[in-house]
């Protein structure tokens, strides 16, 4: 496998986690003949591309993280396998799971968990760099991976993502601006994450998803992610044509997430005319 992937110079907090992945990448080069045993062993992924596409409504992928960067502690109790049955019970699509410890506290141990709780697929979202840790996302049971534009070259971002189909994951390949937008398209993503935070700054913004819409493919999976905080935003996202939402602290700090959950879901979509 490539011994490292190059990316463009990134800002503050970005470049501390991305040194950090580089690091638990060494850690895991011990690990690939376990690993792929892992990954071979099991079943099909559940069809994340396939739980989002196409509905009347726009599908909810709900969050499980403790913290983040931006925020700090958002939910540190959290039971990962109760939180997922509570957010398939009020209608999520799917799930995103953050794995990072450092900076997230989560674990591969939280993916398992959530995923086993529920017959809804799973992201496993983290900051990927090497196709290790898509082995290990396969390996811990994940549908999906995450791809960040912003990290990646194109050499490293095309690579990684042929390695994930070759591993029956879908790739949520996520974006900010234009530029980003133009590469996910070229790399004929499936699934189009726009990102409404600036990972620089952290602040946030949902214009951006509408900005950014009409120049995605009519054929992507487009999610929002980040800055979603009520269904009027889900109802003005769907009423554009978005497929999807990822919502994470909107449902964590609210006292009852399944509620916040079920308030955001089933909100109707417009099909975007090419």
């Amino acid at each position: 496998m490539p011994e490292t992937q190059a990316h463009a110079p990134l800002p503050g907090i970005l470049a501390e986690i991305v040194a950090t992945k580089e690091r638990e990448v060494e850690a895991l080069r011990s690990r690939t003949r376990a690993l792929e045993r892992a990954a071979a062993d099991h079943p099909p992924a559940r069809g994340f591309a396939r739980a989002l596409r196409g509905g009347s409504s726009v599908a909810l992928i709900a969050e499980c993280k403790r913290r983040s960067p931006g925020a700090g502690a958002i939910r540190p109790e959290l039971d990962p396998a109760a939180l997922a049955a509570t957010y398939e019970a009020a209608g999520a699509a799917a799930l995103s799971v953050l794995t990072d410890a450092t900076y997230f506290g989560g674990s591969p141990e939280d993916l398992r968990a959530a995923r086993g709780a529920t017959a809804v697929p799973a992201l496993r979202k983290d900051f990927t760099l090497h196709e290790l840790q898509i082995l290990e996302a396969r390996a811990m049971g994940a549908d999906a991976v995450l791809l960040i534009v912003r990290i990646l070259d194109d050499e490293a971002l095309g690579r990684l993502y042929r390695f994930a189909g070759e591993l029956g994951l879908d790739v949520l390949v996520e974006t900010h601006d234009a530029g980003e937008l133009a590469r996910a398209t070229e790399l004929g993503a499936e699934i189009i994450g726009i990102n409404n935070r600036d990972l620089a700054t952290f602040t946030t913004e949902l214009d951006t998803t509408l900005r950014l819409l009409e120049r995605a493919p009519d054929n992507a999976v487009v999610v929002s992610e980040s800055g979603i905080r009520t269904a009027a935003d889900v109802a003005r996202l769907g009423a554009a044509g978005v497929d999807a939402v990822l919502v994470g602290e909107t449902l964590l700090r609210a006292p009852d997430p399944g509620a916040a959950a079920a308030a955001l879901s089933g909100q109707a979509r417009r099909p975007r005319v090419p």
